[in-house]
């Protein structure tokens, strides 16, 4: 049996089970899960080993990187800004950022950065890594460049380029980084251990992804297509988030670094419309926003059915999560569901990653056992 650490309201039994399923069978090395309900933690578990030789156990303060999961961090900071009447989603970008409008595109808008719908889903300029770490390079290459679709037309996943985009906005609005704004609206006030540009001070702490087997090669992507164009410029193999020039850069689609536990409480306060644990980050009118619909079809880049809201996934007939719930996740595996019928949030990170960029089932497994939790408490 795989020993596990931390609290579990007994409610919640089932996580827990599920929990230690995953590492008995292999399915994880070192993982750890987190539920908030009502803005207070029922379920904050860790477990495994932070190495694939199983020689260092997983720490209840581990961080690790979550790659995608950062994205809901950094719609939560555009949300915020909208909510305080500084941010129009529905606006022209070019109105905050001018440089923007090259190319054809002054009529592009924040909503279609938010929904993955501007046209801008990879860079045309070929990238390196190091590329990546030069935000002024990132955002000028993409203000410059033409859409490849009719922005709004349909949603192509911003696999990296969505963090820039929106990243770019709140830095002209508010005169602060990504990374700064979370820091000090976001990761402060609510003592929430997530970083967007992680600091020397936690490097003790940050775990090393575990890259996944079998990733694709040019060859598994139609020539030319979306998909390739988007995800291979540059490549990623998951071994870059071990490096401390990625840990420090600011990528706000990709390299957020946390745990369960913190991924869960920041989004605990959305879960509980707006405020949680004494602190306001939304009005519950801002929360709703995250439901407005802007795509709803299959993602040109993922190839999946997939329903936008303002820069979340939300309920559809192919992902029938509850229609007052918002989610994303993570390359690799890591996820965030959010319901705010139940006022909870369900968080789950790991090292050991899958190759697929849509989940799988070990944080599927965990949000079903919470959600069955919650409704028969």
């Amino acid at each position: 049996m795989a020993e596990v650490s931390g609290s579990c309201d007994s409610r919640f039994e089932a996580v827990r089970r599920e929990f230690e399923s995953n590492l008995d069978q292999g399915l994880d090395v070192g993982a750890s899960v987190a539920v908030f309900v009502d803005g207070d933690p029922v379920v904050d578990l860790w477990g495994g080993h932070l190495d694939s030789g199983r020689t260092e156990p997983w720490h209840e303060d581990t961080i690790i990187n979550v790659f995608s999961t950062t994205k809901t961090m950094t719609a939560l900071c555009a949300h915020m800004l909208a909510d305080r009447g500084e941010l129009d989603f529905h606006a022209p970008v070019a109105k905050y950022w001018p440089e923007f409008a090259a190319s054809g595109k002054e009529g592009v808008q924040v909503r279609h950065l938010m929904s993955h719908t501007a046209g801008l889903s990879g860079w045309q300029e070929p990238l390196t890594v190091e590329d990546l770490y030069d935000w002024e390079r990132a955002t000028s290459l993409l203000a410059a460049q033409e859409p490849w679709w009719e922005p709004g037309a349909f949603s192509g996943y911003h696999a990296l380029t969505q963090g820039y985009l929106v990243g770019e906005v709140i830095r002209r609005v508010s005169g602060r980084s990504v990374g700064q704004f979370f820091a000090e609206e976001i990761a402060g006030p609510l003592d929430a251990d997530f970083h967007i540009g992680t600091p020397a001070s936690v490097d003790d702490r940050v775990a090393a992804l575990i890259p996944p087997e079998g990733l694709p090669t040019e060859a598994d992507f139609q020539p030319g297509s979306l998909a390739l164009r988007t995800l291979s410029n540059p490549r990623l193999d998951g071994s870059e988030s071990a490096t401390v020039p990625w840990r420090r850069a600011e990528i706000p689609a990709a390299n957020g670094h946390g745990n369960a536990r913190s991924v869960a409480l920041v989004h605990s306060v959305v879960a509980c419309g707006g405020s949680a644990r004494g602190v306001r980050l939304l009005s519950e009118a801002g929360c709703r926003t995250i439901f407005d619909e802007q795509s709803n079809g299959t993602d040109a880049v993922l190839g999946v059915p997939i329903r936008f809201g303002m820069g979340f996934g939300l309920s559809s007939e192919t992902m029938p999560v509850g229609p007052e719930t918002y989610f994303w996740g993570g390359w690799g595996g890591s996820i965030i569901v959010v319901d705010l019928e139940t006022r909870m949030s369900v968080a789950y990170v790991m090292n050991r990653m899958e190759s697929g960029l849509v989940g799988d089932l070990r944080g599927a497994t965990l949000v079903l056992a919470a959600a069955t939790s919650v409704l028969g408490a």
